[in-house]
């Protein structure tokens, strides 16, 4: 089986925002997928603290991989062995590259087992009081300025014409930037929700306001996880 599993979104998340099965499934197996080594280990000691780390076998699956990439842990799936999938944060394949397994394992009558937990993409859709019957994640903004500006317009035209909410993000050492130009280049009255540090109990940040008053005072988000939503 290939098992979904949800990360945190943030390190001090309590334990029972999560689902006791992400335990079990985390101890049936020592064999996952991983965007990165380091994350992984936190995630899976978090929630399975008992379970040796010395034992844990990772096999690095991101942006760059492909299946080729993958064909010892491919192997060893069609032999038997579970595996679990694990993103960065919050639930893996959205905006996250694991589909690439999901895909293959449908491909090879792998049973896939998803597991509940946080998306900051729909917890930020669900407190920002915009549409969430019709709406469109974009994933990452263009970094390059004109590409950016005709993304950023593009997106409020969306919402103009079709009241679709857009949803977007942005590398966390370049939320100010991307926050500043939200506030140039957007009409004064489109109404922006900014949501940083989702489930973190103490610093956890989300407000919907209109641009111009965002202007007035731009919330700290350098290297702060956020997601940023416009609608009506």
């Amino acid at each position: 089986m290939l098992f979904l599993i949800p990360a945190y979104l943030s390190e001090k998340s309590p334990l029972d925002y999560f689902a006791p099965i992400i335990k079990e499934y985390i101890s049936k197996t020592d064999y996952f997928f991983v965007e990165n080594e380091k994350t992984a280990r936190k995630v899976i000691k978090f929630f399975c603290p008992e379970k040796k780390q010395a034992d844990l076998k990772f096999f690095l699956l991101d942006k760059y991989s492909e299946s080729a990439d993958l064909k010892e842990a491919q192997k060893l799936m069609m032999e038997g062995q579970d595996f679990g999938l694990l993103s960065e944060a919050g639930l893996p394949c959205i905006a996250d590259p694991g589909n690439l397994m999901v895909r293959w394992a449908h491909e090879n009558s792998i049973r896939v087992v998803p597991v509940n937990g946080p998306s900051s993409i729909i917890l930020a859709l669900i407190s920002s009081g915009f549409n969430g019957q019709e709406f469109t994640f974009n994933g990452y903004i263009p970094i390059e300025k004109s590409e950016k500006k005709q993304k950023i317009l593009f997106l409020e035209s969306q919402v103009q014409k079709t009241g679709f909410t857009q949803i977007f993000m942005e590398t966390p050492y370049r939320n100010m930037a991307l926050l500043e130009d939200l506030c140039k280049i957007l009409s004064p009255e489109t109404k922006l929700c900014i949501a940083a540090n989702i489930n973190d109990p103490e610093n956890e940040f989300i407000r919907t306001k209109p641009v111009k008053l965002w202007r007035k005072k731009l919330p700290e988000l350098h290297k702060i996880p956020a997601i940023f939503v416009i609608g009506k």
